[in-house]
């Protein structure tokens, strides 16, 4: 019997599977209790272009201090970030890889927060 983790890497394993075909960045969540991470890594898996994440010192201020980061909110403003960050570095268009976590709150607040920054999926 897995336990809930097994199942997260086990649903993530299968969307890299499909990721690593389409020969596109990745942008990759992962989400805790407190904070909340995103990464765009090149096709070849090999490098990080660009990440974001709410553990950030300025982002961490401009939420409030502790235990703020784990609301849609800041979701929403570290899927800005990273929007930028990857377009600075020349990334248009990305996969979404949300790690086995289910497309819902935090994770949904991010995305949509990415897509309307101008990142394509």
């Amino acid at each position: 019997m897995l336990n809930r983790k097994e199942q997260r890497l086990r649903r993530s394993k299968q969307t890299r599977v499909r990721i690593a075909l389409q020969d596109v960045a990745r942008l990759t969540v992962f989400r805790s209790n407190l904070h909340i991470y995103a990464s765009v890594i090149s096709n070849d898996g090999a490098k990080v272009l660009a990440s974001a994440s709410t553990s950030e010192k300025e982002l961490r201020t401009q939420l409030g201090g502790g235990g703020k980061g784990g609301t849609a909110a800041a979701a929403a403003i570290v899927g800005k970030r990273i929007a930028e960050r990857a377009k600075a570095a020349g990334i248009e268009k990305v996969a979404f890889d949300r790690a086995g976590f289910a497309y819902h709150g935090r994770v949904k607040a991010l995305a949509e927060a990415a897509r309307e920054a101008g990142l394509q999926f």
